[in-house]
């Protein structure tokens, strides 16, 4: 499906514009956007560059938005995963894995407190915790504090070994 002449319907800018009016992409996420209306790479990465240019679109803002809106549903690494698959470069990872690290043992206390609220009463419901926040990126570290402040297990009863 080519964007050409004859064919009527905004440029290929204006659909970018209009995805960024909507909220922030990163450059990946709008190249896979736009090649549904252009069979041309080079004129997408064309768009992509003046966007960029003009600061219309920027992966360090779609970082910063993307970790505003998942971050106190997410630990630090699924976080990362994620932006790691939406194109984000390293240099702006490092800056949001070190505010995630930060924060993370609050975000995952609030996780917890909102999903058990009550602390694990045998070794089989702490593991069940634990893997629902494991699951959701929070590193061991982090997971334990959480766990380790409200769990006493029983005699013979053992939290589970760490699984990093």
């Amino acid at each position: 499906m080519a964007n050409d002449a004859s064919r009527p319907g905004p440029s290929l800018k204006a659909r970018a514009v209009a995805y960024l009016s909507r909220r922030e992409h990163s450059r990946l996420e709008l190249r896979r956007k736009l090649a549904t209306y252009s069979d041309d790479p080079a004129e997408i990465e064309a768009v992509l560059d003046e966007l960029q240019r003009t600061h219309w679109q920027s992966d360090t803002r779609y970082a910063q938005a993307y970790v505003h809106r998942t971050a106190p549903r997410q630990g630090a690494r699924r976080i990362v995963q994620a932006l790691r698959q939406q194109g984000v470069g390293d240099e702006q990872l490092a800056d949001v894995q070190e505010a995630l690290r930060t924060s993370e043992p609050a975000r995952a206390q609030a996780v917890w407190q909102r999903k058990f609220g009550q602390p694990p009463v045998d070794a089989r419901d702490y593991a069940r915790q634990y893997r629902y926040l494991a699951g959701r990126g929070f590193s061991t570290d982090s997971i334990r504090r959480v766990l380790s402040a409200r769990f006493e297990p029983p005699d013979g009863d053992v939290p589970p070994p760490d699984e990093s």
